[in-house]
């Protein structure tokens, strides 16, 4: 559960104290700030008063911020809010802003110092990495001890090199900055990424990311060729220096667990021109039941080029349909479908005629346009909407919400669908997402990056609930929700383990402590996220860091000493 902010106990009074206290979020190349459990404040400034001196503090201000400087302070220091609206309420620690307890440990270059990296090594303070500040659980910048925040927010260059079709692009860049940097340069190419445009790339890649190019091209990290990354000695490796053991290791295995992550070179994709995007809504009343009951046994095998979500919700009944009979009192489930298709209208017709009719898709559903254009369609931004927004930073939600994930191996029962549905209608509020598996990513080896989902998928699951009440009641109501529609779905998911995906965090499944048995807590959890791939991304962290200085709670262990 998410949602919070930072409130310094004292406010700048004015601009250049604002830069001087907001720099290590906003204006900095790398930005570090220190955490603190709240009955440990003495401690926090203490320690701050060690690090400052342990690690000079060196504010830059780099040239080309890609902001107007004439920004309010008010502007400024929402763009600080907005870098923590994930914190949790309700949670046994508190962020300190005061100037006091800060320091930046890191340069404003490209990569951290050796000497600089040791800081946190030093006081044995536990280090965070944080690109784009959307874990699921928060714990890139979350912690119940004493901690310092490894911001690559500014960490954000990207160099598109068209002639070869790759791109080195640096971790705190976002999607959108990606996307739209790719436009720039070619109207036929992309990358097979999310869709949240203020995704941070450094932790989406890291996790395995994927989007609606999945079917395809894959998932990013099937179009990764390089990377460099800082290992716990504070050396800068590419591909070559770190070896092919780590390399394959922070594709899908999680970064923060072996470095800090500085950069990945991608391999751009070749789109069409032109791209179909459609969205239908169809309610028990419509028949969704046979609908998404014959997907099942097409989702995985239907023409690669098209990809298909489905957001499955509780909704009112409109007046043409609480006509029609049904138990349900006024509520009812509706799915939504929506789709990108590579080609043209027609294209897409043919394929979803000849192989899932029964979705009823008609030329009117159907919207061409280009592939630029479905990124901002699949945003929600409104038809029109200039591409520029995709260099907007600021998430775009304050809401509290919690997620979980299932991968679905053999297709739902009808009856069972049934019950489903009266389940999402019970609860009122959780629903799910099937996001479509097959193509290109089920082609490839489960062990060819930690990311095991591969073939035998049908379509991965979310669980969601949204809300924006406060308070612990709130929080207790909607999390049990999503942890219902888990427990419902038991019989119809993986065993054994029972999957889970790595960028849908969810603390749920196991974590550790990192103390003594960490080995055998992680693989909780581990063999979840990882399957067999576990116990190598293990001997991988064994020989980079085998101190363990690269941890969370849900991070590769070492062995055991």
């Amino acid at each position: 559960m998410y949602k919070g902010w930072c409130t310094p106990q004292k406010l700048p009074r004015d601009e250049k104290e604002l830069s001087s206290f907001v720099s290590f979020h906003v204006f900095t190349k790398v930005a570090l700030f220190v955490a603190f459990v709240q009955p440990q404040f003495l401690l926090v400034r203490v320690l701050g008063f060690i690090l400052r001196h342990l690690c000079p503090v060196s504010i830059k201000q780099p040239e080309d911020q890609g902001r107007n400087p004439k920004n309010s302070l008010r502007t400024q220091k929402l763009l600080v809010h907005l870098r923590f609206t994930r914190v949790p309420k309700k949670s046994p620690f508190q962020y300190f802003h005061d100037p006091k307890t800060f320091t930046n440990c890191y340069t404003a270059e490209q990569s951290p110092h050796p000497s600089k990296i040791s800081c946190s090594k030093k006081i044995r303070v536990q280090l965070k990495i944080r690109s784009g500040g959307h874990d699921y659980e928060g714990i890139s910048y979350v912690s119940d001890v004493p901690f310092v925040i490894l911001d690559m927010f500014n960490l954000r260059s990207i160099k598109v090199n068209i002639k070869d079709e790759t791109a080195w692009v640096q971790s705190g860049a976002t999607l959108g900055e990606l996307y739209y940097k790719i436009w720039r340069k070619s109207k036929v190419h992309g990358y097979p990424a999310g869709v949240g445009p203020t995704v941070g790339v450094g932790g989406h890649i890291s996790g395995a990311g994927y989007g609606n190019l999945l079917r395809k091209f894959g998932l990013t990290v099937d179009n990764v060729v390089d990377a460099q990354i800082v290992d716990a000695k504070g050396r800068v490796l590419d591909r070559k220096a770190m070896g092919e053991d780590l390399f394959w290791a922070i594709r899908g295995g999680g970064g923060a667990s072996f470095g800090v992550v500085l950069a990945y070179k991608i391999k751009l994709v070749r789109v069409p021109p032109v791209v179909t995007v459609f969205r239908i809504a169809k309610t028990l009343e419509e028949n969704v039941t046979d609908i998404v009951h014959r997907w099942q046994f097409v989702a995985n095998k239907i023409d690669e080029n098209l990809f298909v979500r489905l957001l499955v919700q509780p909704a009112t009944k409109t007046k043409t349909n609480s006509a029609k009979k049904s138990d349900n009192k006024g509520q009812t489930v509706r799915v939504t479908f929506i789709a990108l298709f590579l080609g043209d209208a027609n294209g897409l017709l043919s394929v979803t005629k000849a192989q899932f009719p029964e979705l009823g898709l008609t030329k009117q559903d159907c919207i061409e346009m280009s592939w630029i254009q479905s990124v901002l369609y699949w945003a929600n931004f409104k038809n029109g909407t200039s591409e520029k927004v995709l260099l907007d930073r600021k998430l775009d939600s304050e809401s509290f919400f919690k997620r979980k994930s299932d991968y679905l191996k053999t297709p739902i029962p009808k009856d069972r669908l049934e019950g489903l549905w009266r389940k999402v209608i019970e609860l009122g509020k959780a629903g799910l997402v099937f996001n479509a598996y097959g193509g290109k990513m089920s082609r490839i080896s489960e062990s060819d990056t930690p990311f095991p989902h591969r073939d035998g998928n049908i379509f991965k699951i979310q669980y969601f609930a949204n809300w924006k009440e406060e308070g612990a009641k709130a929080e207790k109501k909607y999390i049990e929700q999503t942890r219902a529609l888990y427990s419902y779905m038991t019989p119809y998911v993986s065993k054994n383990p029972r999957e889970a995906y790595l960028n849908y965090r969810d603390l749920d499944i196991g974590t550790t402590n990192n103390g003594k048995n960490t080995y055998n807590e992680a693989k909780v959890y581990g063999l979840k996220y990882f399957k067999g791939n576990f116990d190598r991304l293990v001997k991988v962290k064994t020989a980079i860091d085998p101190e363990n200085f690269f941890r969370n709670e849900q991070s590769i262990p070492p062995l055991p000493s």
